[in-house]
């Protein structure tokens, strides 16, 4: 696989390396190679301007033997099946790694957020559980924000799904909503927050002492920028580079997280921050340093440029950074990386701890959400960790193998395969 590979094609090459090891049979192989059910929709929407536009989005739920499906909903312009069905899967993967009851399910609708007004917006998320709310629900489908949805679309998505529903209230058939109508205290950072979490425990295995180690943050939206606070507040990191779609920059010194956090949000890039000098992304990824933060988009770290990666720790905050090839490079050059599923698996593990607190009516303070957040993600590295030592495998393959596994004995159980 290359950069540009397709995301649902290199999902299940990782998945056949782990099917390997488990020596799964040819039918429970092919079962898992695929989503269970997808759905395609059509989304008229009036505009603000009269005339109605078209729109299409999809929803696949990818395996629900564990659980009920969990995954979120991204709007972008070039979203497409392949990219919802990988995605899908790795929520799969991602939730069975982290021992929550749940299975994976991804959404998307094809469009372009920034270029239609808040109205537009509102409509277009009704638009979408109209069509697909047929398909959700707390025992069903949970879906959740991704890149470019909000707590406030998540907010119209729910309204709408009750309307539908005869006005009963249903808080816990979506997550990452705002705290006023049912959203978890902890929810925001939960992403890097969890990351940080596993890079500790990483560099505990590894020897490798956080306080003052350098690391770099590659994307610097969301998860970036809660990494870029929490790798300093939590690890005792020096964040000496960043970047994102302007570019990057670099401070051999140490850049305070918080003030380059503040000048991004303010100008809308990392660039022009006091006192550090221009880099290129791709620069950015082959400065020496002990933590590698990929917070931005897939196929980032290939079989081209993996060579001359020199970080001692990879962190995985963006789903799909890293290709297969790059994989085998990184291994056998000692690179310790944490795989996307296992490292950002924060953000599920929080939704899931929102969903418990919907049905139950009881919520938690962000102090017991942090603590619960803590010893899921540390007892997720710790088994795969322990994995990875024993078989000998990188951690993505051992982090597969137990998520595989996992999933194949709930599917035998239910006597699917």
């Amino acid at each position: 696989m290359t950069a540009g590979a397709n995301p649902f094609q290199m999902a299940q090459q990782q998945f056949g390396a782990a099917a390997d090891r488990l020596g799964l049979d040819a039918s429970m192989r092919e079962f898992l190679r695929w989503p269970l059910r997808e759905l395609h929709v059509t989304l008229p929407v009036r505009m603000d301007d009269g005339r109605t536009q078209v729109f299409h989005g999809f929803r696949v739920q990818y395996n629900d033997a564990r659980g009920p499906c969990k995954g979120g909903i991204r709007f972008h312009p070039d979203e497409t099946i392949d990219t919802v069905r990988a995605l899908a899967a790795w929520m799969t993967w991602k939730t069975a790694v982290v021992d929550i009851p749940l299975g994976g399910g991804k959404g998307g609708v094809i469009c372009n957020p920034k270029a239609i007004t808040e109205g537009e917006l509102e409509r277009l998320s009704r638009a979408y559980v109209r069509q697909v709310g047929r398909m959700l629900g707390d025992d069903l489908d949970v879906p959740a924000p991704d890149v470019y949805t909000t707590p406030q679309i998540m907010a119209w998505m729910m309204d709408e799904y009750e309307m539908m529903h005869g006005g009963h209230h249903r808080p816990g058939m979506i997550t990452g909503k705002p705290v006023a109508v049912g959203g978890s205290l902890g929810r925001g950072d939960a992403t890097a927050r969890g990351g940080c979490h596993i890079v500790r425990e990483a560099a505990a295995a590894l020897g490798i002492e956080t306080q003052g180690a350098t690391a770099a943050i590659q994307g610097f939206g969301n998860a970036g920028q809660y990494a870029a606070l929490l790798a300093h507040e939590l690890l005792g990191c020096k964040i000496i580079a960043a970047s994102d779609t302007s570019g990057g920059i670099v401070h051999k010194a140490g850049m305070a997280p918080d003030a380059l956090v503040k000048h991004k949000l303010s100008t809308g890039a990392v660039s022009g921050f006091p006192g550090a000098e221009a880099i290129s992304n791709e620069a950015l990824l082959e400065l020496p340093m002990d933590i590698l933060f990929l917070a931005a988009l897939e196929n980032v770290v290939t079989g081209a440029n993996a060579p001359r990666i020199r970080a001692k720790i990879s962190c995985e905050l963006a789903n799909g950074p890293q290709t297969p090839e790059a994989d085998v490079i990184l291994h056998k050059k000692g690179v310790f990386f944490i795989p996307d599923f296992l490292a950002n698996a924060g953000g599920v593990t929080a939704s899931y701890f929102e969903m418990v607190q919907n049905l139950t009516s009881y919520y938690w303070t962000v102090e017991r959400a942090n603590e619960e957040l803590d010893a899921r993600m540390t007892a997720a590295f710790r088994g795969v960790h322990k994995c990875a030592q024993a078989e000998k495998v990188d951690m993505r393959t051992a982090a597969y193998m137990i998520a595989v596994q996992r999933v194949a004995e709930a599917v035998r159980l239910r006597g699917w395969v």
